[in-house]
């Protein structure tokens, strides 16, 4: 404490866990403004992963179809992850497996770039599947 304080500076304790607990000479405001600068940096690079959502119908068009992979691609290359919902109106909860093929559809063709991380399971009156980027 003594060198410390003929230099002018703090006895900044820097790592109290292990033994015996490491010290050092520095002045203690420009060290906890390091630190601070060092977390912000940290987390100014972490990349919040989203879940954007595609809808879809059974009888989607072919145009139609390739418009919202064409989405799904943008999306899974920005590296957040799709949720895949696929709506049943009407008598279209009679022929369910239409939508069944539907999103398999979309799995075969989204295989080389995601992981399926849901697999397509009903919800009332939609079926739900969530892809994840590779």
């Amino acid at each position: 404490m003594r060198q410390a304080f003929d230099a002018g500076l703090d006895l900044v304790e820097v790592q109290p866990n292990v033994d015996p607990p490491v010290c050092k000479i520095l002045d203690y405001g420009k060290f906890k403004y390091e630190t601070q600068k060092r977390a912000n940096l940290a987390r100014k690079k972490q990349k919040i992963v989203e879940v954007k959502e595609i809808k879809l119908r059974p009888n989607i068009d072919e145009h139609d179809y390739q418009v919202k992979m064409k989405n799904v691609r943008k999306f899974i290359d920005a590296g957040d992850k799709v949720k895949v919902t696929l709506r049943f109106r009407g008598r279209e909860m009679a022929h369910q497996e239409l939508g069944a093929q539907v999103l398999s559809r979309v799995r075969e063709e989204m295989e080389e770039l995601t992981k399926v991380e849901a697999m397509p399971k009903m919800e009332g009156r939609q079926m739900v599947m969530v892809l994840a980027p590779a």
